[in-house]
């Protein structure tokens, strides 16, 4: 079929079987340890100038309510000012303690609902604001305290689509693990069609680090959608910071599309239960035509984009919930 533009329409699903599960070819052997253990202390060493994810951008909406979470053991406020800028801080009041994540916005202001102090943002009564980002997808904040880094003025925020091309959705789980669980996770690719057999078909990694200047994870492999439908593409995983990974759709339907996932940890490093919260954005875009009408249907399909997240993670928190196990009592292979 040839499209208005004499372009030849074609269908992104192909037909594929997938062999039995047992019947994949196995990975162990090239899923080496110390590769994935070689590029997880590279994404380690990288500067994450003291930035956290804390969340969706929409979660933080201009209402009278703000929004909190612990992020390495401290706790932290958010609210909108009237303009719908950003305001973070501590969320212990510095009067007498009360939860600032239970008070009340009024027209931009925060009002601690134990004794009413009034908080715009700016320093007051011993409360200092910190540094907060709205990347449009997700909203950062710097803990030059709990980071213990060289502080950088922006976080690294990765490469994305143009803002307006695609449609972007958050989705956040909390496992019991650290960070660096949920990284060496994201950098073991090999896992894919075995641990995941009802989203992914014949993965096959193509390209594994070369070095700081080739520090990516090339894989080919087919999503599937329904049945013996999939859509096959090439991606590479890379590691910009020590919290996050992202996997960048290189060749395929929604070349450019990106899914960050970052690792925030909730409790103080060194905790005996530590947890950390898992905040994945999928920025998916596409050159065809047709995709204006997914962007207009975003409301729609933001849920249902959680919702296959959610079941990637479900196992995924397992994986990662298991290493930390095994490293905290010593009987990590290796």
């Amino acid at each position: 079929m040839t499209g208005r533009h004499g372009r030849i329409w074609t269908s992104p699903l192909r037909v594929r079987r997938a062999p039995a599960w047992e019947r994949q070819a196995p990975t162990w052997r090239e899923a080496r340890p110390a590769l994935i253990a070689g590029a997880l202390r590279r994404a380690a060493a990288r500067p994450s100038g003291n930035w956290y994810v804390v969340g969706a951008s929409r979660e933080i909406a201009a209402r009278d309510r703000p929004y909190g979470r612990s992020v390495a053991g401290v706790e932290v406020v958010l609210w909108r000012a009237g303009d719908g800028s950003l305001r973070a801080g501590p969320g212990v009041c510095p009067h007498l303690g009360a939860p600032l994540r239970d008070s009340r916005v009024v027209c931009g202001t925060l009002l601690c609902h134990w004794h009413g102090l009034a908080l715009d943002g700016g320093p007051r009564a011993g409360w200092e604001p910190y540094p907060v980002h709205d990347d449009g997808v997700l909203v950062w904040v710097r803990l030059d305290a709990a980071g213990g880094e060289r502080a950088l003025e922006h976080p690294v925020v990765p490469v994305r689509p143009e803002a307006g091309s695609a449609v972007e959705a958050v989705f956040t789980a909390v496992g019991r693990c650290e960070p660096e669980d949920v990284v060496a996770n994201r950098l073991d690719p090999w896992h894919g069609s075995w641990f995941h057999p009802y989203a992914f078909v014949g993965l096959k990694v193509v390209g594994t680090p070369g070095g700081e200047a080739d520090d990516g994870f090339a894989v080919e492999v087919s999503f599937k959608v329904a049945g013996r439908l999939v859509v096959p593409v090439r991606a590479v995983f890379t590691a910009p910071e020590p919290r996050t990974v992202v996997m960048h759709i290189t060749d395929g339907e929604g070349a450019g599309s990106v899914v960050e996932t970052h690792a925030t940890p909730l409790t103080a490093p060194g905790a005996d239960a530590p947890r950390t919260a898992v905040v994945e954005a999928v920025v998916a875009a596409s050159d065809r035509r047709g995709f204006a009408l997914a962007r207009a249907a975003a409301p729609v399909l933001r849920p249902l984009m959680r919702r296959t997240a959610g079941r990637l993670w479900r196992d995924d928190l397992a994986y990662a919930e298991r290493r930390w196990s095994l490293r905290s009592t010593g009987r990590f292979p290796g």
